[in-house]
């Protein structure tokens, strides 16, 4: 009978802790903050915007998971930083959509200072709720079973944030690799095309390629920047073979 009694007591800690309408909400404005801090940390325009992009999705996210979840602040918060991080993607300029970012990281810091102050909030009335006017040895230590899981949630939260800009980061070092690759095999074949018609005797034209720059071909998916590449080098080999025809006619 009393160890029924202990696992009813353990179960009902379980699902008034599953219950907590922050803390889903919790997650993602961790989420959003960790991708503002990422947009302001870059060095472009074009990672600034796409971090920052991230950054707004994520806390549209959180008001969709607010629910049941009382926290006025963090919501009012949430709808500046939101109002902010909109204004960066028709920034004409690094300086003004990073002076966005900075407010947006700023405000972001507050609410999800708030939310967990919410989160915990909503923990303890569920505990003081359900709790007796005193609290048994076996309740109390119920309790701080429940503080201690809030804890892990939020650092779990964390956790996954950190791993998404570390996956991020790595998809870009990825794209640049590539992208470095293809430059030098694009000049050395540039180059040995204009050294073979120099050898013809081709009065050509200096073959050339027009390459965007980094920071746009970073925006694109892998399988994007590698299409576009090949496309490059397909029109110069098209132009290499026009001119050499050419040269053989005369």
């Amino acid at each position: 009978m009393k160890i029924f009694l202990i696992l009813s007591l353990f179960a009902m800690g379980l699902n008034a802790f599953s219950q907590n309408e922050c803390d889903e909400a919790n997650s993602y404005f961790v989420i959003a903050y960790s991708h503002v801090k990422e947009a302001y940390d870059s060095n472009n325009i074009s990672h600034l915007k796409y971090f920052a992009d991230r950054s707004l999705k994520s806390f549209k996210l959180a008001k969709k998971a607010m629910g049941n979840c009382n926290c006025v602040k963090a919501l009012i918060l949430a709808n500046k930083s939101i109002d902010l991080l909109a204004k960066v993607d028709t920034a004409e300029t690094y300086e003004d959509g990073r002076f966005f970012v900075k407010r947006a990281r700023d405000i972001s810091r507050e609410c999800v200072i708030e939310i967990d102050k919410c989160s915990v909030a909503s923990t303890t009335l569920i505990s003081e709720t359900n709790k007796s006017s005193t609290l048994s040895d076996l309740e109390k230590e119920q309790l701080k079973l429940r503080q201690q899981q809030d804890a892990l949630k939020r650092k779990e939260a964390e956790l996954k944030a950190k791993l998404a800009e570390q996956q991020e980061k790595s998809l870009l070092l990825k794209k640049k690799e590539l992208i470095h690759s293809y430059e030098i095999a694009i000049s050395s074949t540039i180059k040995t095309y204009n050294e073979t018609l120099h050898i013809c005797s081709c009065n050509h034209d200096t073959l050339k390629a027009e390459v965007a720059t980094e920071d746009e071909l970073e925006t694109q998916s892998l399988e994007a920047i590698k299409s576009y590449f090949n496309q490059t080098i397909k029109g110069l080999a098209s132009n290499y073979m026009a001119e050499l025809n050419s040269c053989s006619a005369n």
